[in-house]
């Protein structure tokens, strides 16, 4: 047993080690190979670390995703070997182009098992290769056979390049082959575990981790600079920064527009819609359905990747303006409309708004708005607020006579209903859309959660469940088909502490693509519910309930405070309100053509 004991003594080194650089949170799947990482997260969990579980890999690494996107700090998850690393993939291309900090460990077969036949030995090493930040490998003769001191250099790295220089945050993979015996017995391991200290391994003296200096990103010097005398626009896109940083970036806006006047179109993933200091326009969706001349803008600050709106990406096409773009740390292009990649068109700097801003010379800084500045932005404010009191006499109603509840004015309505600072998590496709273009931005602010970094529907829940652990209570509002492909998060219910409501609209299969040119005749109207829609005979209450999680169904959008009063006091809930994806899609059209008319006769 002194290879298992050796085994177990390893894991207890990385984790030990990974817990001296921050790692708190760790997600454990089942498996026999990873059976020492198993045994020395239990060995640890007294010692400060908080362990879930999950029978899901798919499900465990999206956990993990919500708890890291709230925490700004990875989460580690570990897997056995074999296609449960390719169950990590999905998370692990979300975390990628989200810019979200997340530790993946697998175990794996020596090398010399490898392409040989052994069972359930495959190429893991390449999984996952393409999504992350870096690839760690233990010895190939097993974790056991490394130094005390290269096991820990190995998880001190691994740590480290979760934000490293240069790039956004974003996911690792640290492999680590494993030779049998792989399970120490009773003896062994509760000699390994009063062997030696259990406490976090903290780094050696004088040790820099590789993000501890910074982001490594230095602020670029456009050329030419904005030129704060004259009106321009900010677009404000999904927040994608750390939350550390949130403070700053704030802060940085409210400096930048006390000095230029300019108005801050800010997409609904943006954080900032219900802040009262800044002067914000939500309604751009609407108001560019028929772009007014008088509002075109010479000058664009762009932060942070596009809004969803197709209507805004056209206008800042259309604008031949001036443009520059500043992300939060994100080296990596985000100029999607072509305006020029570092060239003379859309300029980018990663350094974050609060460090580019604070590069500006002090010249920058003196004076407040021109006139002209200010009356452009004047403009922009009058527009949204005819708008938004015509939005208000539209959708003064939620229910859609026969048909249940109408989406739009859910999306209105809801964030007047929830308590103030309860985080709420968007699905991807509807939800997030209704509420970029009709969420009323006299709701009190909120964190608001949307993962679009590939814009995937697969890990919904239990990211909202990660969300929820993370915030201590969330709410989140999701389509149908979203829910139902990751049912499997309903199994979080039995582990949160976080208290969690789903909010499912049920429309019958996929609401986003009636939003298509799709049908046409009776005949393709067939096709498109078989090809698209995809409607599925299912009840989710029960499904729900089968995992023990209470729910009820919400016959009228009038009837939902009442109702979230009950879902916001259970640990998690669910609300499921009906509605007709077809007349949603057709309402949706109808107001935007309407919206257009009430704006050129005003």
């Amino acid at each position: 047993m002194e290879l298992a004991r050796r085994n177990l003594e390893a894991a207890l080194l990385l984790l030990k080690a990974l817990m001296g650089q921050g790692l708190s949170q760790a997600v454990l799947c089942p498996g026999s190979r990873s059976g020492a990482l198993a045994l020395a997260l239990g060995v640890l969990e007294p010692r400060g670390l908080v362990l879930y579980t999950a029978i899901d890999e798919r499900s465990a690494a999206f956990f993990a995703l919500g708890l890291a996107r709230a925490t700004g700090k990875a989460v580690a998850v570990v897997t056995t070997s074999g296609t449960a690393v390719a169950n990590l993939l999905p998370a692990a291309v979300e975390a990628d182009y989200g810019a979200i900090p997340l530790l993946l460990i697998s175990a794996d077969r020596p090398t010399r098992l490898k392409d040989c036949g052994a069972n359930q030995t495959v190429n893991q090493e390449s999984f996952l290769a393409a999504s992350v930040r870096w690839f760690g490998q233990g010895d190939g003769t097993g974790l056991a056979a490394m130094t005390d001191a290269a096991i820990a250099a190995l998880a001190r790295q691994a740590w480290s390049e979760t934000r490293p220089p240069g790039l956004a945050p974003g996911p690792v993979h640290l492999n680590l082959p494993f030779a049998e015996p792989l399970h120490a017995n009773g003896p062994a391991l509760l000699e390994a575990s009063a062997h030696g200290s259990l406490e976090p391994i903290p780094p050696p003296l004088g040790y820099l981790a590789l993000g501890a200096a910074g982001s490594g990103i230095q602020a670029t010097l456009f050329s030419p600079a904005p030129d704060p005398g004259q009106p321009g626009v900010v677009v404000a896109g999904p927040w994608r920064g750390l939350p550390q940083h949130w403070p700053g970036y704030v802060e940085a806006l409210l400096r930048w527009q006390r000095r230029t006047g300019w108005p801050v179109l800010a997409d609904g993933l943006s954080g900032l819609r219900g802040l009262a200091d800044l002067d914000l326009i939500s309604s751009y969706d609407l108001l560019l359905e028929a772009p007014e001349p008088m509002l075109r803008s010479a000058q664009v600050l762009r932060l942070g990747p596009l809004p969803a709106s197709r209507r805004l990406q056209r206008w800042l096409a259309d604008q031949n303006a001036l443009q520059w773009l500043v992300s939060e740390g994100e080296p990596r292009c985000l100029d999607p409309l072509g305006s020029g990649w570092h060239g003379s068109g859309c300029q980018q700097s990663a350094a974050g708004l609060a460090g580019w801003s604070a590069s500006l010379p002090p010249s920058f800084w003196a004076g407040g708005p021109s006139a002209e500045a200010l009356q452009f932005g004047s403009r922009w404010r009058q527009r949204e607020l005819q708008l938004q009191l015509w939005l208000d006499q539209q959708l003064a109603s939620g229910d859609g006579a026969e048909n249940g509840v109408n989406e739009l004015c859910l999306a209105r309505q809801l964030g007047l209903l929830l308590p103030a600072g309860l985080p709420l998590v968007l699905a991807n496709s509807s939800p997030v859309r209704d509420w970029e273009s009709f969420a009323n931005p006299a709701a009190p602010w909120r964190a608001v959660y949307g993962f679009r970094g590939a814009s995937g529907i697969d890990g919904t829940l239990s990211i909202a469940c990660g969300v929820a652990e993370a915030h201590g209570q969330a709410v989140l509002l999701t389509g149908d088909l979203a829910l139902l492909h990751d049912s499997h998060g309903w199994l979080w219910q039995r582990q949160l502490k976080g208290r969690l409501t789903v909010i499912l609209i049920n429309n019958g299969g996929g609401g986003i693509f009636e939003q298509l040119p799709i049908r046409t005749t009776p005949e393709q109207a067939l096709d498109f519910e078989r090809l698209f829609a995809m409607p599925q005979q299912l009840d989710h209450l029960a499904l729900a309930a089968a995992h023990g999680v209470p729910g009820r169904r919400v016959e009228q959008l009038a009837d939902l405070p009442s109702q979230l009063d009950w879902a916001l006091n259970q640990p998690l809930a669910l609300l499921e309100l009906v509605s007709d994806r077809r007349a949603d899609a057709l309402r949706r059209q109808t107001l935007r053509r309407m919206a257009a008319q009430a704006l050129m006769l005003s």
